[in-house]
C-alpha cells in the first residue's frame, strides 16, 4: 500500500474513534475508556507520519512497533467497548476493531519485511568484509 494511502488510512481511523466517543455518554469509568482509546487511537496515525521520517531502518522498525502497540491498544478499548456498553451502535464498533486488527496486520508485516532487509543486508556487508 503507497504511504499516501496509509497516512490517509490512520487518520481516518483516528477521526472514527474520536467520532465514536464523542457518541459514548461519559460516566467516570466510561470516560477514562474514552481517553484512553482516543490517545491510542490518534496515536496510531501520529507516529506513522513520524515512521514515515525515520533516522534509519532500526528507526522506522522502532516507531513500527511503537504504532502496533497503539494499534492493538485501541482494539482492547473497542473491545471493552463492545462488551460493556450498550449505548453504542456495535456494528460501528465493530468496524473499528476489525480496522485496528487491519493495521496491526499491516504493521506487523512490515516490521518483518524491514527486520528481513536489515539482516540481509548486514548478512551481505559481513560477506564483503570476509572477501576483501
Amino acid at each position: 500500500m503507497p504511504e499516501f494511502d496509509l497516512k490517509i488510512r490512520t487518520k481516518k481511523f483516528a477521526i472514527n474513534i474520536l467520532n465514536l466517543c464523542e457518541k459514548i455518554y461519559c460516566s467516570t469509568p466510561k470516560k477514562y475508556i474514552c481517553d484512553q482509546l482516543a490517545r491510542s487511537g490518534g496515536s496510531v496515525g501520529s507516529n506513522y507520519r513520524a515512521a514515515c521520517r525515520p533516522k534509519s531502518n532500526k528507526d522506522f522498525i522502532n516507531k513500527l512497533k511503537i504504532i502496533l502497540e497503539e494499534a492493538d491498544e485501541s482494539m482492547f478499548w473497542l473491545e471493552v467497548i463492545n462488551e460493556t456498553h450498550n449505548n453504542v451502535d456495535k456494528k460501528e464498533v465493530e468496524q473499528l476493531i476489525k480496522e485496528a486488527n487491519e493495521l496491526c496486520a499491516i504493521f506487523v508485516k512490515s516490521i518483518y519485511t524491514t527486520s528481513a532487509s536489515i539482516k540481509k543486508t548486514n548478512e551481505a556487508k559481513k560477506i564483503n568484509r570476509i572477501k576483501s
